[in-house]
């Protein structure tokens, strides 16, 4: 008996054709609703996981949060979708959330402002990273299919009267569904905002939505409103102008975490050439946040976190600019994705600019890429100077990319940015890797300036913020400063001073290094550099100096 091929059989055709055919019609609210459904199922994984833990067992709760999350998301598409764009907005909105969904699964990380943030001033090198195979899988089944079915759809016209009557009602039911939800659990619901209050940025759109619409309504600084002065009284003492320059090697870290930091006590050795250095380690350091957008602004101002005010830090400018406005010479030498704003009109160079073959890729440069900059000899109209390095360090997920294969010392090593792939061990041998790089440039930085002629040289390292490697579910940083836990907040700390600028100081190590036993912050940098450049203002608060107790005046 002959067989009728599949493409040619006519039930396969009719099936074919029905769905060329196929166009539902809908109004805008409809498919609001539809959106809001999906989203609350499809989008919120780990907002049901931190509201509910891993059971269902609390079925009010979760019958609650279910059509909060419908009428919370009703209402705010129903504000921004209109027939003429609502497809297009819809198919954007599709495609953002399941990206942002797929990397709050995968690295515990929470929508806030200050992720927002990191994201939006992120660059090509940092953000190519995270585009895993996985999130393309991810992209294609929880975007691409709904994308698909989307584009069919006819959406019904209406009179502009009757458009704006019937969305006024749906507005209008959203809302009042919000209230039941809220009534439905509310003894539930007011213990989970009150003991899980950062939760509201694990739901999803609405994070990223309020998110970004705070920051368009923050007005941050741009290029056109000059950062406002600080520290105008500022000035160096005049002995300054007698003894011999000063050289500071400003290192600014990237993610490396104090819990394994060799200095700190960690059981693997993974700083072994500081080691054998005359440093002075700083064991109990704490970040003004958990993120560079956050830590970098905040460590350079003169209000730290003891005093934090976001709007007051990204307006003002930073301890370079108190620096280089009293006579020091300050340049920034950069390997991330720039100074934010920190050294804002001041001399700045990127790393990638050496296009070093044996260093650079591309787009991405090892560390030792930054010494480049380092003086052989002072000029002769030398004066004091500081050179800010920005390095690459360990920021993750791709660990492995940032150390050369020298340094590939414990294995196995976690060689993809799709951390999920990897055993914890496997993550932690190549965060590890990194450190011992980090270890190797501080070490080569010191060594060259112990040969370099004119200055007494000094070199100080802070990490910007630590990182999370699997603890508790959590991976990379970022997360809001009330809820971060301390692997990304706790950061190591170090200074290094040439005999030279010792004695010209007065400073008295073995007295810094008991101190150095002491908690310290970040909020300690912009008092403890004004220090070691004789420099006076009444922003210099003493009691934050690391070495205000271990020197003359």
């Amino acid at each position: 008996m002959s067989s009728i091929p599949l493409a040619r059989s006519p039930l396969w055709a009719e099936a074919l054709r029905a769905v060329a055919q196929w166009r539902p019609r809908s109004t805008v609210e409809a498919l609001v609703m539809l959106a809001s459904g999906y989203f609350a199922l499809t989008a919120n994984g780990p907002f049901w996981q931190a509201a509910l833990g891993h059971g269902w067992a609390q079925w009010r709760l979760a019958v609650a949060l279910f059509v909060l999350l419908f009428g919370l998301h009703g209402l705010l598409l129903g504000l921004l979708l209109a027939r003429p764009w609502a497809k297009p907005a819809l198919s954007l909105l599709l495609v953002v959330t399941a990206g942002a969904t797929f990397h709050m699964q995968s690295y515990g990380v929470y929508l806030d402002a200050d992720m927002l943030r990191n994201v939006l001033h992120t660059d090509w090198a940092e953000s190519r990273e995270l585009f895993t195979p996985g999130l393309g899988r991810h992209l294609l089944v929880f975007a691409g299919v709904p994308c698909a079915l989307l584009s069919r759809v006819e959406l019904v016209r209406r009179p502009m009267s009757r458009a704006l009557l019937v969305r006024a009602g749906f507005l209008l039911s959203m809302w009042v569904l919000l209230m039941l939800g809220a009534a439905v659990s509310f003894k539930d619901l007011s213990s989970l905002l009150r003991n899980q209050h950062e939760a509201r940025y694990l739901v999803t759109p609405a994070n990223y939505l309020y998110g970004l619409g705070n920051l368009a309504l923050a007005h941050p600084p741009t290029h056109d409103a000059p950062l406002l002065p600080v520290a105008v009284d500022a000035r160096q003492a005049p002995a300054a102008a007698t003894r011999k320059p000063r050289l500071l090697v400003l290192v600014v870290g990237e993610t490396v975490r104090a819990q394994n930091w060799g200095l700190n006590g960690y059981e693997r050795q993974t700083t072994p050439e500081l080691a054998g250095l005359d440093v002075v380690n700083f064991p109990h350091v704490q970040a003004c946040g958990s993120s560079t957008e956050v830590s970098l602004p905040c460590m350079f101002s003169p209000w730290g976190r003891e005093e934090y005010d976001e709007d007051r830090i990204r307006t003002h400018q930073s301890l370079l600019h108190v620096l280089q406005r009293v006579g020091v010479n300050v340049t920034w030498h950069d390997n991330q994705s720039g100074c934010k704003g920190v050294c804002e009109g001041l001399e700045f160079e990127s790393a990638a600019a050496s296009a070093d073959p044996a260093l650079c890729d591309g787009l991405r440069c090892l560390d030792e890429g930054l010494l480049a900059g380092l003086p052989r000899r002072a000029g002769a109209d030398a004066g004091d100077r500081v050179i800010v390095l920005h390095m690459l360090g360990n920021h993750g997920p791709s660990y492995f990319q940032r150390y050369p294969p020298a340094f590939k010392r414990f294995l196995p090593a976690c060689e993809t940015a799709e951390l999920g792939h990897c055993s914890r061990e496997e993550i932690v041998n190549a965060y590890d890797n990194a450190v011992l790089y980090t270890d190797h440039v501080l070490s080569q930085a010191i060594a060259r300036l112990r040969e370099v002629e004119g200055y007494d040289a000094a070199l100080l390292y802070l990490s910007d913020h630590g990182e999370s490697l699997g603890e508790n579910g959590l991976y990379l940083h970022g997360m809001p400063y009330p809820i971060a836990p301390q692997q990304q907040l706790q950061v190591p700390m170090l200074m290094w001073f040439s005999s030279r600028f010792a004695a010209g100081a007065g400073l008295d190590l073995p007295c810094l290094r008991e101190r150095a036993t002491q908690p310290a912050s970040h909020d300690a940098l912009f008092p403890t550099v004004l220090g070691l450049f004789d420099v006076h203002t009444a922003a210099y608060v003493p009691e934050r100096d690391l070495t205000a107790g271990c020197r003359p005046g």
